[in-house]
């Protein structure tokens, strides 16, 4: 059982998208201007990477090499739009406040980084851990920030305003829940999160898809096999 438990961990803290691998940076800059915008984007985002990563686990040994990624583009893009009309039907609210960002989950680099780099050479129990860890990582990560800006920016937490209960002279600075805001956070954040990983010793795991090309790798070892 450890095996599962090993990727799910380390999407989670060792390797977290955002803090550690700094990967979609358009949506967490974008949406996070309060804590449920990036708790919605990072729930959507898990949805589609978790089932994403267990069909194309499922059909590894199906899809030719050469048009891989095509068909992650279409399995993912199916997916996106399943999300986006369960979102416009029930959630009518979030659909209108994330707007565009929710078809853009289609190119979302930690989708495809990690169906290219993880569930094209690992079996569906593991690629359903890795896509749970990396997208609760992602997830943790915008409500952090989202709650961070709105905190400063609007003395609120989750919509729920705590301004009265604050002196009349201390004022939000309304700077964090602008653009530039989301880089102040975004930047104070990952600082803090890479000095607690240096104190606990976790190493980045760094992940290399294999092409198969052994002779043109420069980190090929003399007894490297292709994958």
């Amino acid at each position: 059982m450890k095996k599962y438990w090993q990727p799910f961990f380390d999407g989670l803290i060792k390797n977290n998208p955002t803090f550690v691998l700094l990967l979609g940076m358009c949506p967490t800059l974008a949406v996070t201007s309060n804590a449920i915008n990036g708790f919605s984007m990072g729930l959507s985002t898990t949805a589609v990477l978790l089932v994403s990563n267990v069909v194309i686990s499922l059909l590894r040994k199906v899809i030719p090499d050469g048009v891989r990624i095509p068909c992650y583009i279409v399995i993912v893009a199916s997916l996106v739009s399943m999300v986006q009309l369960l979102l416009q039907a029930y959630v009518p609210a979030v659909y209108e406040t994330l707007g565009i960002f929710i078809p853009l989950i289609v190119v979302n680099c930690i989708i495809l980084g990690r169906a290219e780099a993880y569930a094209n050479r690992n079996t569906v129990g593991l690629s359903f851990f890795d896509g749970l860890g990396m997208g609760l990582g992602f997830t943790a990560a915008l409500t952090v920030i989202g709650l961070v800006r709105e905190l400063i920016g609007a003395f609120s937490v989750f919509g729920i305003s705590f301004a009265q209960y604050v002196p009349e002279w201390i004022q939000p600075i309304s700077l964090f829940v602008m653009a530039p805001g989301a880089f102040l956070t975004l930047a104070f954040l990952i600082a803090a999160f890479n000095k607690i990983r240096t104190k606990k010793n976790l190493p980045v795991k760094r992940e290399v898809s294999c092409s198969g090309r052994c002779a043109d790798c420069p980190s090929a070892s003399p007894d490297c096999k292709p994958q």
